[in-house]
């Protein structure tokens, strides 16, 4: 699925009405997200949708923060051991799949409500059904990323890019985890923007000008 639904005779069903922003961290995603829905007038969804999931489940938010798209070990093997955890109230879930199916179905009634831009929590994953979606992935070499986070959230004991591979690799493992995908893979989004090369303002015109795209009639062309 790209921007459009395609049917059978390649004519687009309906324009986009939703922006999922996947992100490696430190490439300014987030804000890529916030101002693609502050131009577009569109809502935005990324600490609020924390919150909606906070009063759905119970659950502090500063854990929901971390546990809803981080994986609590960087093994596969070490998040099947720290997920065993009960959620309690009978469900016989783990913690970890209470907080999953909770934060999708947030996820898709945030969706039914109208356009918007969501930020993370796979939310591309949860809604690929959808054919009003596009899927945005935003990413910058390691060099950028170290600069951007040093700057944004200071220094700390870890370097900078020992702290970017581990976020890198909570994130993969909770992706494939729960998804069956490869994070990062970008046959897996509809459009990959080196915020690094282009910059924020650039991917956020790029984003923005697609939203309003309109595709040709017959996107497959005829046969010459």
């Amino acid at each position: 699925m790209c921007i459009y639904d395609i049917v059978e005779t390649g004519v687009a069903k309906m324009k986009t009405k939703i922006i999922t922003i996947s992100r490696q961290f430190g490439s300014g995603g987030r804000t890529v997200g916030k101002l693609a829905a502050e131009k577009l007038g569109i809502d935005y969804y990324d600490r609020e949708l924390v919150r909606k999931v906070a009063m759905e489940t119970g659950f502090d938010e500063r854990y929901i923060e971390q546990q809803g798209e981080y994986a609590p070990s960087k093994s596969a093997l070490g998040f099947a051991f720290a997920a065993r955890g009960t959620a309690g109230s009978g469900s016989g879930l783990s913690v970890g799949d209470y907080l999953w199916i909770a934060q999708a179905k947030v996820i898709q009634e945030i969706a039914e409500k109208g356009p918007c831009v969501i930020v993370g929590r796979c939310a591309d994953y949860i809604l690929k059904e959808r054919g009003d979606l596009l899927r945005c992935f935003i990413h910058a070499d390691m060099d950028f990323r170290a600069h951007r986070i040093v700057k944004l959230y200071g220094e700390a004991e870890d370097s900078p890019k020992k702290r970017l591979e581990d976020k890198d690799k909570k994130r993969r493992v909770y992706c494939k985890h729960y998804t069956g995908l490869e994070w990062g893979d970008f046959r897996h989004s509809d459009i990959a923007l080196d915020s690094g090369k282009f910059g924020i303002e650039k991917c956020v015109e790029i984003i923005t000008s697609l939203y309003n795209f309109d595709a040709p009639e017959d996107l497959y062309g005829k046969e010459t």
